[in-house]
C-alpha cells in the first residue's frame, strides 16, 4: 500500500471516529440539557437524578476532549508526524494506534506521564 493510500486510510478512520464522538457527545447533551420532565417530588430520587446528571456531564466533557484529541491527530496526519511520539518523538507502535488512533504518546511515554 502506497504511502497516500495508508494516509487516506488513516484519515477515514479518524474521522469516522471523530464523527461517532460526536454523535454520542451530541445524544448525550441532547438528555442532559434538554430535560423535558420535572425532577421527581423525592428528595432521593432527586439526588439520584442529580448523581445521574453529573455523570452524564462528565461523560460529556470526556468525549469533548476525545474528539480535541482526533482533531489534532488529524492536524498531525496533515504534517506528517501522525504516529511519532511528541514527548520522545520515536514511533508509536502500530498495535497503540489501532487501539487509540488519535494517541499523540508511545506506550512508555504515556506511561511515564500516567
Amino acid at each position: 500500500m502506497s504511502t497516500s493510500d495508508r494516509t487516506a486510510e488513516i484519515r477515514t478512520r479518524l474521522e469516522e471516529y471523530q464523527a461517532s464522538i460526536v454523535d454520542r457527545r451530541e445524544r448525550l447533551a441532547k438528555h442532559v440539557h434538554h430535560r423535558e420532565e420535572p425532577l421527581p417530588q423525592d428528595f432521593a430520587e432527586q439526588a439520584v437524578e442529580m448523581e445521574n446528571s453529573e455523570t452524564m456531564i462528565a461523560l460529556e466533557d470526556e468525549l469533548s476532549e476525545q474528539e480535541r484529541q482526533v482533531g489534532l491527530a488529524l492536524a498531525r496526519l496533515e504534517e506528517g508526524t501522525y504516529g511519532i511520539c511528541t514527548q520522545c518523538h520515536g514511533d508509536i507502535a502500530a498495535a497503540r494506534l489501532e487501539a487509540l488512533p488519535a494517541t499523540s504518546l508511545c506506550f512508555d511515554c504515556a506511561d511515564r506521564l500516567s
